[in-house]
């Protein structure tokens, strides 16, 4: 194993490092009872983040931000990619449709949260047929883990590498996010997820642009611009 990018001390408070088949992961997980799971796109004129850094420079001192991470995929006019609904506000549709690249590895899938506070991961098809009322949701691309299996097109090690972050469910009140702090395969990285997290589905949201920051500063990443970020705050 590499030595790790940031000290142990940054840590998120809600996170913790995770040794997988010999590579260290941040692993960060979320009760959705007790802490907020936002996501954000643009800033107050209307303009895209681009990065965690201006995100969080654009967070009150006080807001109680505890982590944020890269949550899909962006246009190069840094609009988002799918599916991306914030605060009960669809910003951009779901798509089903055909295309090259990471995004459009069927199935790709849906990352979100209901109204109720109960929090999901589903493909994109099956997201469109329940048609859940959503507080917050993201689509991404692939699936990683799909009802307890691995991806089917993901060889077990390819040699597709990358820094790479994910999100999954435990059950209805766990969310659970990761990332890898050297580059791995999307078929090691889904293996994280199955195995070792039990996650019985998750969604790849980047790689190479993948993101951490503990709501100081940018522990993983930062060189490359950001779409869609996943922030999670204290509750009041």
């Amino acid at each position: 194993m590499d030595p790790l990018p940031f000290a142990r001390e940054d840590l998120p408070s809600l996170c913790r490092m995770v040794d997988f088949e010999s590579v260290d992961h941040v692993v960060c997980e979320i009760d959705v009872g007790s802490y907020e799971v936002s996501l954000a796109l643009n800033d107050s004129d209307g303009n895209a983040y681009g990065s965690l850094a201006h995100f969080i420079a654009a967070e009150p001192e006080a807001g109680g931000l505890i982590l944020a991470m890269n949550a899909g995929m962006y246009e190069p006019d840094m609009t988002a990619v799918g599916l991306h609904v914030e605060s009960g506000r669809e910003v951009s549709p779901l798509r089903t449709d055909e295309g090259a690249g990471n995004f459009f590895m069927k199935p790709n899938g849906v990352f979100f949260v209901r109204h109720d506070g109960t929090a999901g991961v589903l493909s994109a098809e099956a997201y469109a047929g329940a048609a859940p009322d959503v507080r917050i949701a993201t689509q991404s691309g692939p699936m990683l883990v799909i009802d307890g299996k691995v991806h089917p097109r993901f060889e077990p090690d390819g040699t597709s590498r990358f820094i790479r972050n994910g999100v999954g469910v435990r059950d209805a009140h766990t969310v659970v996010l990761a990332i890898s702090t050297e580059p791995v395969s999307l078929g090691r990285f889904a293996r994280l997820f199955k195995d070792e997290l039990g996650c019985a589905n998750a969604l790849f949201l980047d790689g190479m642009i993948s993101s951490l920051s503990n709501g100081r500063k940018t522990l993983i990443g930062g060189t490359d611009p950001v779409g869609p970020i996943l922030a999670v705050y204290k509750k009041d």
